[in-house]
This record gives structure tokens, sequence and C-alpha cells, in this order.
């Protein structure tokens, strides 16, 4: 009778681990998805351009890229369509303003000269 009762529990232990593998984890219900052209809207509702005054360390052209001097390290930034124009203009160590959206440079100035404070 020992025997059995020890099968028995075992049995039942055995089963009750295989039902906790086979569990499924619920998923999370999907939310529905947009039009494309709702989807765009959002996109440009949501651009916010930022501007900065930065130092040029290089350009590529090829890559469509431009690094500027940062505080720490160096950073690189992919240039936009409208932007490309103006790497063919710009130097190494050139003080320059750009204008970035969607993590993309879309302008680069020449950096304006600051007049000096009168005191």
């Amino acid at each position: 009778m020992k025997k059995f009762a020890l099968l028995l529990s075992l049995v039942f232990v055995a089963g009750i681990a295989i039902a906790e593998e086979t569990k499924k984890p619920a998923e999370a219900p999907k939310a529905p998805e947009k039009s494309a052209t709702v989807a765009k809207a959002d996109v440009k509702a949501d651009v916010k351009a930022e501007s900065m005054d930065a130092e040029i360390v290089s350009v590529d052209a090829t890559a469509k890229t431009v690094t500027i001097k940062g505080e720490k390290e160096n950073k690189t930034l992919n240039v936009d369509a409208k932007a490309l124009s103006s790497l063919k203009t710009i130097k190494a160590g050139e003080k320059v303003t750009i204008t970035m959206t969607n993590n993309a440079v879309t302008e680069i100035k020449a950096a304006t000269a600051k007049a000096p404070e009168k005191k």
C-alpha cells in the first residue's frame, strides 16, 4: 500500500510539473493599426526641429553623414536629402548651425559671428 501511495504521489507531482510547462503566457491585446495616411499625418504633427551650434570634425558626402565635435566624444549624424548640397561647402573645423528633425540633419548654415559685448 505504501508503494502505491508513493507511486500515486510521484504521478501527481509529475502531472503538475508538465501542466506548468505547457501553459502559455497570455498575449497582450494588440492595438488597432492606424491607416498609412493617419500615421503620416501623426509624424508630421510630432516633428520638432532642433537647432544647435557645432564644430564640424568631418564630412562624408558618400555616406551622407557629418561628424560634429561633442563635449565628451564626437557625434556622427545622418544628413537628410534637404541638406546634402551643403555638405559640399562645409569643411572640417568650421563652426556651423545645424537644424535637426527626426534625428536627421535637415539644414546646415555657417555660424554667424556674434558681436562682442560692450561694457
